[in-house]
């Protein structure tokens, strides 16, 4: 008994050392009121500061990057009771459920962080206050995304598909591509945010496409690239790449690719066909990064010419020369009819290349990437993101865009948003220089885009040590019903449906005009 009470008055002593101090210990508040302030805001990781959250978001846990011996961190906003995080070590680490209750309650309003060091000497510091403003908006709730290992070249290399619920940290596996014998699995696209109708591209035996709808699979016998579904449901539009991979010796990003031939085609989701247009499959151009308007009545692209002779199989000399327009093309679902191809903005007039065209489902925005050449843009350290005002442009007819304020000197590319156009993730490379993370901005009915957060994680030292790059993130309203075992016993699987390519321009058409859609043609390889 003498033993437990001395332990107890050292402790007691040790208390009354920092002045009145209440420790967070079962839900008593923090107070310190003996501190000096020190005039800065704190040095946290990540940067969880002067920006826009989502008001449904996963706690933002982070590191005090700053000298001391205990921590305090008090989180608090108008309306209701601060949250008090206390102890040695700098990682703040905030309960689940009171950060959700906590940023429910403030809506609309802001949230503050007061972090408090204690240094050796005992004394506390009290840095300057960091504040956020609280969404009024939700974030859609979940994120799928592929992650893989840097050195993703290697066919053999272990990648794979997951679902991350942003509400907390659980994340599961979609696909792995270890249940199938390897190969690339990626280029997974949801109809509306939505999980009730999705396509999982696998480059494996010569390619397949998964396609979901609700908890049924079906294994399509070909390869979509760049997929983008109309907004009915009802088809969904692809594009068919003859892509080279190939590497650089002395710059910061090694990795390079260029597509030696490419056209678009869509598949009709009811008869299980493939069908395509002269209009988005020109012999002469190379088309890609389909992206459907919000209405469905155009589908936008990316156009440029071909440079090189046809069926070309090596690194053409001029491959840097080639810069991508954005065009777009009207379409009528109800009578299968295609328009004229217009030109939205030409790279002539940029001096740059268009790529990786996302529209939000409000259809007022339009963001897309661009860099000195090519189209592939997450390797192209150049790569910046662009918004337009699709609206607007209806308006007055002139398509004007601007760069957005979130770009660093690093590559930013893989964009997407939320169903209530509110909310964009995207991948970027500004932290390492090397490995892509995945990062949320809120952007408000002006288009303005604000600070981006990185997706939160459970330890905020996760970043530090994970060797994996993040990419294709999209925001998904709920999880997708088949996974894992499922969907691998889908891919492994004799049963799966045969689509016959239709003729496109990229082949010499018959003598006599145009060639017709149910004419049959071998993939541009």
């Amino acid at each position: 008994m003498r033993n437990r009470l001395t332990i107890f008055g050292l402790v007691l002593s040790g208390i009354l050392l920092f002045g009145a101090l209440a420790y967070g210990l079962r839900g008593r508040a923090v107070v310190i009121d003996d501190y000096s302030d020190v005039g800065r805001s704190p040095s946290i990781y990540p940067d969880y500061s002067s920006t826009v959250i989502p008001p449904n978001i996963a706690p933002l846990n982070f590191m005090v990057q700053e000298e001391g011996s205990y921590y305090c961190a008090r989180i608090y906003s108008e309306k209701g009771e601060a949250i008090e995080v206390f102890g040695r070590s700098p990682k703040i680490l905030i309960p689940i459920s009171r950060w959700h209750e906590l940023l429910d309650k403030n809506r609309g309003g802001e949230l503050h962080f007061d972090i408090f060091v204690r240094a050796g000497n005992g004394r506390w510091s009290r840095f300057r206050t960091i504040s956020n403003k609280i969404a009024s908006e939700d974030i859609d709730g979940y994120l799928a995304y592929r992650k893989m290992r840097y050195m993703h070249t290697l066919t053999r290399g272990h990648m794979g598909i997951y679902q991350r619920n942003l509400g907390n940290f659980d994340e599961k596996l979609v696909l792995d591509n270890r249940r199938y014998k390897a190969g690339c699995v990626n280029c997974h696209t949801f109809r509306g945010n939505r999980p009730d109708k999705v396509t999982i591209g696998l480059r494996k035996t010569g390619g397949v496409t998964l396609l979901i709808e609700k908890d049924k699979v079906s294994k399509i016998r070909t390869k979509f690239g760049y997929t983008t579904w109309h907004p009915s449901g009802k088809l969904v539009a692809f594009s068919i790449n003859n892509l080279l991979l190939f590497f650089h010796t002395s710059r910061d990003e090694v990795n390079d690719a260029v597509d030696l031939d490419a056209s678009l085609a869509y598949f009709v989701v009811d008869t299980k066909t493939v069908r395509t247009s002269p209009g988005i499959s020109k012999k002469e151009r190379l088309e890609t990064w389909p992206a459907w308007s919000a209405d469905g009545r155009y589908l936008y692209f990316c156009s440029a010419p071909m440079l090189w002779p046809d069926k070309t199989k090596v690194l053409p000399k001029n491959y840097y020369k080639v810069k991508y327009d954005l065009v777009r093309i009207n379409y009528d679902i109800e009578n299968d009819k295609w328009g004229e191809v217009e030109t939205v903005l030409s790279a002539q007039d940029t001096g740059l290349s268009i790529s990786m065209l996302r529209t939000s489902p409000d259809g007022r925005w339009l963001v897309f990437c661009m860099f000195e050449y090519g189209e592939f843009p997450a390797w192209q350290p150049s790569s910046d993101l662009y918004i337009m005002d699709l609206k607007a442009a209806e308006e007055t007819g002139r398509y004007e865009y601007r760069r957005l304020d979130i770009n660093s000197d690093q590559c930013e590319s893989w964009h997407s948003w939320s169903c209530n156009s509110r909310w964009m993730v995207f991948s970027s490379k500004r932290e390492h220089g090397d490995f892509t993370r995945s990062y949320i901005s809120y952007v408000d009915d002006s288009g303005k885009v604000y600070k981006p957060l990185v997706l939160p994680q459970k330890d905020p030292e996760f970043y530090d040590s994970c060797l994996e790059t993040f990419n294709t993130p999209e925001f998904v309203t709920g999880p997708i019903a088949v996974t894992g075992e499922g969907l691998a016993r889908v891919v492994r699987g004799s049963a799966g449906v045969s689509v016959e390519m239709p003729i496109t321009m990229a082949t010499p058409p018959k003598a006599g005009g145009m060639p017709e859609q149910s004419q049959v043609w071998q993939e541009r390889e």
